[in-house]
């Protein structure tokens, strides 16, 4: 974007608005469209221009910048006064420890001088220091970067996504099988990402700071999940540990990279081992049963 372009597009800084960046993703699309059910002005921040009509027709404006232009993006960030920061995952063909270290780099750097009121900053439970653990770390490391700036900010550290088991349903469905590489009775905080979302809207739209932990309205297992789908799928569906020494092996059999399946694997084994459950959670409402069967009725409706 020339700087022409942007003077078009942001021609002065709007007095309440809120920058989305990763707006059209699970989490940052339920925070955009929290902000505007509630009226608030928002814009979504997208290295595709595609995806941003949907968006323009509910009343956001949209910001064509790519994460690693690091001008471009604080000129987005300039023309509002608080910000939604969620770092985009790297494709997990990559080294995704290397990718999201560079683009957390990139967001740091563009907010620095951005002027900004308040950040948002989206992280995950069990985020720490350390190498090679995927977003246990690199999350950890751009929450720290926020931190160290002069902006206030609020880390919203969400639980794991109901979402990553929608991936599941094609296999549970075809053989009764769900996969997983937690045991069967291993209980975990889950969340719906629209709950996620809408909670880190209202952290844009408050005075509140630091870190809050955000979860689903009660604990699960894998076999909650198993008993979900048999619900919905109407069938039999047992849960299948993968054994720990072959975590690496299947993700490389999903198309990881060897760096990323071995920063993965560490991943799911912290997890496994020290599963840092908070004391206390602010609670969503969605129920894992919910999501399960609104993704079985999306996958069966007629197109």
């Amino acid at each position: 974007m020339n700087a022409h372009a942007r003077r078009r597009l942001f021609g002065h800084k709007e007095s309440e608005m809120h920058i989305i960046l990763g707006g059209t993703g699970h989490v940052g699309s339920a925070v955009a469209r929290t902000l505007l059910a509630a009226g608030e002005p928002v814009t979504i921040v997208s290295h595709d221009p595609a995806k941003g009509e949907e968006w323009k027709a509910r009343g956001a404006k949209v910001a064509v910048a790519d994460v690693h232009d690091v001008d471009a993006l604080r000129f987005v960030f300039r023309s509002g006064r608080r910000g939604f920061l969620l770092n985009p995952p790297a494709a997990p063909r990559t080294d995704t420890d290397l990718e999201e270290r560079r683009t957390i780099a990139a967001i740091l750097a563009a907010v620095k001088g951005a002027e900004l009121e308040k950040l948002v900053v989206e992280s995950t439970y069990g985020a720490q220091p350390g190498t090679r653990c995927g977003d246990l770390n690199t999350l950890w490391e751009l929450e720290r970067g926020i931190a160290a700036q002069p902006i206030p900010h609020a880390i919203n550290r969400g639980a794991y996504y109901f979402t990553n088991w929608d991936a599941n349903l094609e296999e549970v469905r075809d053989t009764g099988v769900l996969r997983t590489m937690f045991d069967a009775d291993f209980t975990l905080p889950m969340v719906a990402p629209e709950d996620l979302g809408a909670h880190a809207a209202r952290l844009m739209t408050d005075g509140r700071t630091g870190i809050f932990y955000a979860e689903g309205p009660r604990r699960y297992t894998p076999r909650d999940v198993a008993n979900a789908f048999a619900a919905a799928l109407g069938r039999t569906v047992r849960v299948e540990t993968t054994p720990r020494d072959q975590w690496t092996p299947a993700f490389k059999a999903l198309g990881f990279s060897s760096p990323a399946a071995e920063s993965y694997a560490r991943m799911t084994a912290a997890t496994a081992d020290d599963p840092a459950f908070p004391a206390e959670a602010i609670r969503g409402t969605t129920r894992l049963e919910d999501h399960i069967a609104a993704l079985v009725e999306r996958a069966v409706a007629p197109a």
